[in-house]
């Protein structure tokens, strides 16, 4: 009875999606919004909230965000990837000082103590890698040249991230600075390993992973990513950049067969994602501070359009570039969610939690929603330019 009630609510999750989607097709616009709409329907505080399937509905999110952090990094070589990041630093350090700023002002002029700024400065600064990938996908912003400088700006913050989740889980549970200091160093080893190993060791990879047949190639290219980003995480390093770093480790025919084999799987996979960040999600409890959400996503759109625009602009990017650099850079997701918890969990402020939802709802629904509207304009602006 357990198995048929998980197949019942997971059958009319799929097919609910489904549904969604054919009517975001027909209006013209991104099916993430309606997928987060779907979410919150099926989830706390919902209008039919799930039952029993929510643990593996849990899973499928993970593994949404890693395959579409992996089929974007098969877009993508290593030395491109090391390229983008060493000519993008400076952008990547804008984009930290720009964007985890309003979140740590915010909880500072609210009363919330040090550690919640801390924490909300997280909140504020991370762009959800999985919402962008999907957008650029959605949109065809792909081969665009300002998509490896947005690119490299998320690998910087997931790359910063894997220096500030053990320091934020070290100040929330009042370890020694000695004992942070080990933990960060643990995280930076991590990812130097993984980086090595993709710019060194990628022919071998490649020799490993290829297969004449498909079913043996998706296997291998899916078991490979799912066990590095198993380690990374396990190493504090987040899961989605161990994902990436396994795509740009494959190239060529390879990397185009492997991606072919991978879409359908992502799309199914990519929606769950959005509807379970939608379930984490309690609308009663974003009331209150709908305000404050709103007025700090607002701030927050122009301080990463402002990112984007001067990361493109150093880049050589025209305007159109830039302005679509920014408006990928907008949406939050899972990661931002994930800090909120944590500190809420170690009980940094109660109110912590429902801003961070409220901030994270707007961007999440506002971001893809934004570009695909504001697209023609830039098309239109870019010709005449």
């Amino acid at each position: 009875m357990h198995t048929a009630t998980i197949f019942i609510e997971l059958g009319g999750i799929v097919l609910a999606l489904g549904v969604l989607g054919a009517l975001a097709l027909r209006a013209g616009i991104s099916p993430i919004p309606l997928y987060l709409l779907a979410g919150l329907a099926f989830g706390k505080g919902g209008i039919l909230p799930l039952a029993t399937s929510e643990d593996f509905v849990a899973v499928g999110a993970e593994l949404g965000v890693v395959l579409l952090l992996l089929t974007l990094g098969l877009e993508y070589n290593a030395d491109e990837l090391v390229a983008s990041l060493r000519g993008n630093a400076r952008g990547g350090l804008v984009d930290l000082v720009l964007n985890a700023a309003p979140g740590a002002v915010v909880a500072l002029l609210l009363g919330w103590g040090p550690v919640a700024a801390v924490a909300m400065a997280g909140v504020t600064y991370a762009t959800s890698s999985g919402i962008t990938a999907k957008v650029l996908s959605d949109l065809g912003w792909i081969g665009n040249r300002e998509t490896p400088v947005v690119l490299s700006l998320l690998v910087f913050e997931d790359l910063t991230m894997a220096m500030y989740l053990p320091i934020l889980t070290a100040i929330l549970a009042g370890v020694s600075l000695a004992g942070g200091a080990v933990t960060v160093a643990i995280a930076l080893g991590a990812v130097s390993v993984v980086l090595v190993a993709a710019l060194r060791f990628g022919r071998f990879i490649e020799a490993f992973v290829a297969s004449p047949n498909s079913e043996v190639l998706l296997l291998k290219v899916v078991g490979l990513a799912l066990a590095v980003a198993g380690v990374a995480q396990q190493l504090q390093v987040s899961a989605a950049v161990g994902a990436f770093l396994v795509g740009i480790a494959l190239s060529g025919e390879l990397a185009h067969e492997a991606r072919a084999l991978l879409m359908p799987l992502r799309d199914l996979f990519a929606a769950v994602f959005f509807v379970f960040f939608g379930l984490q999600t309690d609308p009663g409890s974003i009331l209150p501070m709908a305000g404050i959400a709103a007025a700090l996503a607002v701030v927050s759109m122009v301080t990463k359009l402002a990112t984007g625009a001067y990361a493109a602009r150093r880049a050589g990017v025209a305007r159109a570039g830039q302005a679509r650099a920014g408006i990928a850079l907008i949406p939050r997701g899972e990661f931002n969610i994930v800090i909120a918890g944590l500190a809420v969990a170690a009980g940094a402020h109660p109110d912590l939690g429902p801003l961070a939802a409220g901030y994270v709802l707007i961007l999440a629904a506002f971001g893809p929603l934004a570009a695909r509207l504001v697209q023609p304009l830039i098309t239109l602006v870019a010709r005449r330019a």
